[in-house]
């Protein structure tokens, strides 16, 4: 139905609407009637605006918006789609024109860190490339607990990926919520093409976390020997102490995980089994407290000094009565027997 002329009714087909912002997932519309009807007498006489939307598949027009308001926004749109509107104005009598139509396409999506964090979980390198090429997501972009691209494959073993996302800058030495590296999650992951990389792009074994911990502490807590031993062979500190409790990594095998193989690499390295922590215990008296034994019977013979007290008078053998680590008191007596 085309307008008609009733005096001041008469409709005049107006411009198309305007483009505001617009988004992967919104387009703003709004437009400008000049008009003497637009805010005449009662709002049932105000003029009408109605954005209507054409259907892709059907070229059908349908209404998205019918008001007096002056702007629009239409929501909920597929990003990087191609979108056509037209604005309808009705005046009091029912009278109505129709703009030119107005097209318009949403952007792309912005890429989170979400799906390059999938992609190398998944050591999907085909996908990573895809991503890193495409350049909408920062090479370091953290996951909520602070771990970047570079740290979940350095931790999966993924070395294609590692040299990958390094060859685009990704950051060696950054750090993430508990102050650990790339470097440190490999080592103790154990994947020693990794640490041997990563140190060639200038990981240092001197880098702590908020425990004060350095990589060796943490390939200690692995337990993986060929990285404990390459990072020996490289000059990493044997007896570095952590800033938390002061113990180095003899004392985190002792406390933790006991493991004989690990203790007898650092001690032929150079290891002092006589350390002392923050509360002036020695490896040996923790193995005991722990209830290592093999670790004490090592401990011992590699000269671990079993007359120690602590600063408040206290055994090692007294310790183990009091914790009931009989067999470690055991131990005690057979080498105090044949000591003798």
């Amino acid at each position: 139905m085309a307008a008609t002329t009733r005096g001041e009714d008469f409709l005049q087909k107006p411009d198309p609407p305007v483009v505001g912002k617009v988004s992967h997932q919104s387009i703003e519309l709004y437009w400008d009637i000049n008009s003497t009807l637009q805010r005449k007498g009662s709002t049932h006489d105000w003029l009408k605006f109605s954005i209507e939307e054409e259907d892709a598949k059907t070229h059908v027009y349908g209404t998205i918006y019918s008001g007096h308001s002056k702007q629009h926004v239409v929501e909920g749109l597929e990003p990087s789609a191609p979108y056509r509107f037209r604005l309808k104005v009705t005046g009091r009598n029912g009278e109505y024109e129709y703009s030119p139509v107005v097209s318009v396409s949403t952007t792309r999506e912005p890429m989170s860190g979400e799906g390059l964090h999938r992609a190398v979980s998944m050591n999907d390198e085909a996908r990573v490339i895809d991503i890193l090429q495409k350049g909408h997501v920062k090479v370091d972009i953290p996951d909520e607990l602070g771990f970047t691209p570079l740290m979940i494959a350095a931790q999966g073993g993924y070395l294609r990926l590692v040299v990958l996302l390094t060859d685009h800058g990704a950051d060696v030495n950054q750090v993430n919520g508990s102050g650990k590296n790339s470097f440190m999650l490999t080592c103790f992951a154990g994947h020693l093409d990794i640490v041997q990389y990563l140190r060639k792009q200038g990981a240092s074994w001197e880098c702590r976390d908020k425990g004060g911990c350095t990589a060796m502490h943490w390939a200690v807590d692995g337990g993986h020997l060929k990285v404990i031993q390459w990072l020996i062979d490289d000059g990493c500190k044997i007896d570095i102490k952590d800033t938390c409790l002061a113990w180095t990594p003899l004392m985190r095998v002792s406390a933790i995980t006991g493991n004989t193989n690990v203790a007898l690499c650092l001690i032929e390295a150079g290891a002092d089994v006589n350390t002392k922590d923050a509360d002036g215990k020695t490896p040996l008296m923790v193995a005991t407290l722990n209830n290592h034994e093999s670790l004490v019977r090592l401990l011992i013979e590699k000269g671990a000094n079993c007359d120690i007290k602590t600063e408040y008078g206290i055994t090692i053998p007294d310790m183990a009565k009091a914790f009931n680590r009989q067999n470690v008191l055991l131990i005690f007596e057979e080498m105090k027997r044949e000591s003798l």
